[in-house]
Protein backbone atom coordinates (compact mmCIF):
# COMPACT_ATOMS: atom_id res chain seq x y z
CA UNK A 1 0.00 0.00 0.00
CA UNK A 2 2.20 2.57 0.81
CA UNK A 3 4.39 1.47 -2.45
CA UNK A 4 1.50 2.45 -4.65
CA UNK A 5 0.97 5.55 -2.79
CA UNK A 6 4.60 6.69 -3.25
CA UNK A 7 4.19 5.45 -6.98
CA UNK A 8 1.12 7.44 -7.23
CA UNK A 9 2.39 10.66 -5.72
CA UNK A 10 6.00 10.47 -7.79
CA UNK A 11 3.94 10.00 -11.28
CA UNK A 12 1.80 12.93 -10.26
CA UNK A 13 4.93 15.29 -9.65
CA UNK A 14 6.50 14.32 -12.59
CA UNK A 15 3.50 15.02 -14.56
CA UNK A 16 3.20 18.51 -12.83
CA UNK A 17 6.51 19.39 -13.79
CA UNK A 18 6.09 18.46 -16.99
CA UNK A 19 2.96 20.37 -17.32
CA UNK A 20 4.71 23.60 -15.90
CA UNK A 21 7.69 23.70 -18.14
CA UNK A 22 5.40 22.83 -21.46
CA UNK A 23 3.28 26.60 -20.08
CA UNK A 24 6.62 27.89 -19.75
CA UNK A 25 7.86 27.07 -23.48
CA UNK A 26 4.57 28.46 -24.88
CA UNK A 27 4.28 31.85 -22.80
CA UNK A 28 8.52 32.20 -24.12
CA UNK A 29 7.07 31.71 -27.99
CA UNK A 30 5.90 34.80 -28.80
CA UNK A 31 4.00 35.99 -32.19
CA UNK A 32 5.43 38.88 -34.30
CA UNK A 33 4.02 42.37 -33.48
CA UNK A 34 6.89 45.07 -34.22
CA UNK A 35 8.73 45.82 -37.10
CA UNK A 36 11.91 44.55 -37.05
CA UNK A 37 14.01 47.26 -38.58
CA UNK A 38 11.36 49.83 -36.86
CA UNK A 39 11.42 48.85 -34.05
CA UNK A 40 8.59 50.64 -32.28
CA UNK A 41 6.46 50.37 -34.93
CA UNK A 42 3.12 47.88 -35.05
CA UNK A 43 3.87 45.44 -38.51
CA UNK A 44 1.25 45.84 -41.35
CA UNK A 45 0.02 41.83 -41.53
CA UNK A 46 -0.15 42.49 -45.78
CA UNK A 47 3.56 43.46 -45.51
CA UNK A 48 6.23 41.02 -45.45
CA UNK A 49 9.29 39.19 -47.00
CA UNK A 50 10.32 35.94 -47.59
CA UNK A 51 13.97 34.91 -46.21
CA UNK A 52 15.70 31.88 -45.42
CA UNK A 53 12.36 29.97 -45.39
CA UNK A 54 11.01 32.08 -42.54
CA UNK A 55 8.22 35.00 -43.35
CA UNK A 56 9.37 38.16 -41.59
CA UNK A 57 6.35 41.88 -41.24
CA UNK A 58 7.74 45.12 -41.46
CA UNK A 59 5.64 48.07 -41.38
CA UNK A 60 6.60 49.83 -44.29
CA UNK A 61 8.37 48.85 -47.92
CA UNK A 62 11.86 49.87 -47.02
CA UNK A 63 12.49 48.06 -44.06
CA UNK A 64 11.94 44.98 -46.51
CA UNK A 65 14.78 46.36 -48.65
CA UNK A 66 17.05 46.52 -45.32
CA UNK A 67 16.18 43.14 -44.16
CA UNK A 68 16.69 41.56 -47.79
CA UNK A 69 20.39 42.88 -47.38
CA UNK A 70 20.97 41.23 -43.81
CA UNK A 71 18.40 38.71 -43.05
CA UNK A 72 20.32 36.79 -40.75
CA UNK A 73 20.85 40.03 -38.23
CA UNK A 74 16.97 40.42 -38.10
CA UNK A 75 16.41 36.82 -37.95
CA UNK A 76 18.91 36.35 -34.86
CA UNK A 77 17.05 39.15 -33.04
CA UNK A 78 13.75 38.26 -33.03
CA UNK A 79 14.63 34.87 -32.23
CA UNK A 80 16.97 36.17 -29.42
CA UNK A 81 13.76 38.22 -27.98
CA UNK A 82 12.11 34.73 -28.23
CA UNK A 83 9.69 35.61 -31.39
CA UNK A 84 9.01 32.63 -33.31
CA UNK A 85 8.46 33.24 -36.75
CA UNK A 86 6.15 31.96 -39.64
CA UNK A 87 7.56 29.69 -42.16
CA UNK A 88 7.32 31.23 -45.22
CA UNK A 89 4.94 29.10 -47.35
CA UNK A 90 6.91 27.33 -50.70
CA UNK A 91 6.07 28.91 -54.08
CA UNK A 92 3.55 26.03 -54.57
CA UNK A 93 1.38 26.92 -51.48
CA UNK A 94 1.81 30.21 -52.64
CA UNK A 95 0.71 29.22 -56.25
CA UNK A 96 -2.34 27.46 -54.34
CA UNK A 97 -3.57 30.18 -52.60
CA UNK A 98 -3.97 32.57 -55.30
Amino acid sequence: MKRRYIATSLLAAIVVIGMASYGEKQESQKKQTYCPVMTKNPIKPKMYVDVQGKRIYVCCPGCIAKIKADPEKYIKQMEAEGIVLEKAPSPQEDKKAE
